[in-house]
């Protein structure tokens, strides 16, 4: 019996679905690369620069109970260097998934991809009044920032740098444009107003998995203390595994 041939339209139609079948695949693994792949190749990233970090620092006291109470006045202004990594930032609130992490100058993709917390260069340093402001992605890349939509009241962000520990205590969360910049200014949203407290300024995209709006934590500058005193009690264990 003779196979009779196909015609030239299911030919056609067999190239078009093997090709549909193809780039399907290719599209899986490229969600696959995307969301599992980049967070461990970022997260590698980041242990990397924070040993670098730690070693520059050198040796870390941990300190105990009996000096937390003690008052070390004002918080200096934190030294940061253009292209370095100078903090490292710790999230009680996150839990052990996504406890800590390096702060590097700069909100580039090769950073915020890369690296972590990104710091953008055009606001104030840890310690000055005024906004210190960074950004990190939500999904993928390490997603840094994923549980920010948790933070609740009394809820504290602690930054170790060289100065010592700044611990900021959260006070409000916003979704607004990506075309709203204002959010960085010293005092966000009052282009005129005198800074007169130093507050920490988180920005991230929102919804997770879009660009379409961004939210935005506000956390203000609360204690501060030498690094030679020991980080505060709350992020002790944290420390430990950051700094060994």
């Amino acid at each position: 019996m003779t196979r009779q041939k196909p015609s030239v339209g299911n030919r056609i139609l067999g190239v078009l679905g093997e090709i549909l079948i193809t780039l399907g695949i290719l599209l899986m693994l490229y969600v696959a690369w995307e969301l599992w792949w980049t967070n461990i190749d970022s997260a590698n990233a980041q242990k990397q620069v924070t040993q670098n970090l730690v070693q520059n620092i050198g040796d870390v006291k941990i300190g105990d109970d009996t000096e937390e109470d003690i008052d070390y006045g004002p918080a200096p202004v934190a030294e940061v260097n253009p292209g370095e990594t100078f903090g490292i930032m710790y999230f009680p609130r996150f839990g052990s998934n996504g406890s800590h992490h390096p702060v590097t100058y700069g909100v580039g993709r090769d950073v915020i991809d890369n690296l972590g917390i990104g710091y953008y260069p055009s606001t104030q340093l840890p310690g000055e009044k005024g906004n210190f402001a960074v950004a990190a992605h939500r999904q993928t890349h390490g997603q840094v920032f994923w549980d920010i939509d948790k933070l609740q009241k009394g809820d504290k962000i602690y930054l170790q740098t060289k100065e010592g520990y700044y611990t900021y205590t959260w006070y409000e969360t916003e979704i607004v444009q990506p075309s709203n910049g204002d959010v960085l200014l010293p005092v966000p949203h009052e282009p005129d107003a005198e800074p007169k407290r130093s507050i920490l300024t988180m920005t991230s995209c929102h919804p997770p998995f879009t660009t379409r709006l961004r939210i935005i934590a506000y956390s203000e500058l609360t204690d501060w203390r030498p690094l030679e005193a020991g980080p505060p009690k709350e992020i002790r264990e944290m420390v430990k595994d950051a700094t060994s």
